[in-house]
């Protein structure tokens, strides 16, 4: 029991030595997001117009030497942008136009393994990892000859959108030794957000900038 207990100890203190401190920091910026869509045995892809919105979150950096462990809560948005043009009837020119755009907000957990390349003015990183994410509101706006038509998205099993959606994060930045960060992210939807759409599957492609502060 003694010699289990001096293992330990001595493997908990090696571990000490080797792991720092976390950092804990903030960010938040712009996002440029878009939708993919596809239909299954298709290998036609259509994606939407880009939707502005935005991003804020934080962070926590586990350390261990130039590798870290960088879990992170997230509100961003995403979605997308659709424009329609078509005619009202085989003889005549008149020209119907329609626009559209989904505006959905998410809370995010991305957790990304990082790695840091020491500069002079501080690191420069890059990374990737899994995220899971869970709607919170939404909302679908659509234009059809001068008439605009706004409702909320309803998510869960019984609403437009399913709750949960998963896919891949990739982020890369420099953060000063200030504490200061610049950094760049990309999510790449891989679950199908759509609920009941006979076949045709809805995914989420996100582009991000953002500015924080690592404490």
């Amino acid at each position: 029991m003694k010699k289990l207990l001096l293992s330990l100890l001595l493997a908990g203190t090696s571990f000490a030595a080797f792991a720092q401190l976390p950092t804990f920091g903030i960010k938040g910026g712009a996002n440029f997001s878009s939708l993919h869509i596809s239909i299954d045995g298709s290998n036609i892809g259509v994606n939407s117009g880009t939707l502005t919105s935005f991003n804020a979150g934080v962070f926590v950096d586990f350390k261990f030497g130039n590798v870290s462990l960088q879990p992170a809560l997230n509100l961003t948005g995403k979605g997308g942008k659709f424009s329609a043009t078509s005619f009202s009837d085989s003889e005549s020119s008149d020209v119907e136009e329609g626009s559209g755009q989904f505006n959905l907000l998410y809370l995010q957990l991305p957790v990304n393994i990082v790695y840091h390349v020491p500069v002079v003015v501080g690191d420069i990183y890059f990374g990737a990892g899994p995220y899971a994410a869970r709607g919170i509101t939404g909302k679908v706006k659509g234009t059809s000859d001068g008439q605009t038509v706004s409702e909320d998205v309803k998510f869960g099993d019984n609403g437009d959108i399913k709750s949960m959606e998963y896919g891949a994060d990739v982020i890369a930045g420099i953060k000063l030794k200030t504490g200061l960060l610049f950094n760049v992210n990309y999510d790449l939807g891989l679950s199908n957000i759509a609920l009941n759409a006979d076949g045709s599957k809805l995914k989420t492609r996100v582009f991000g900038i953002s500015v924080g502060y690592a404490f």
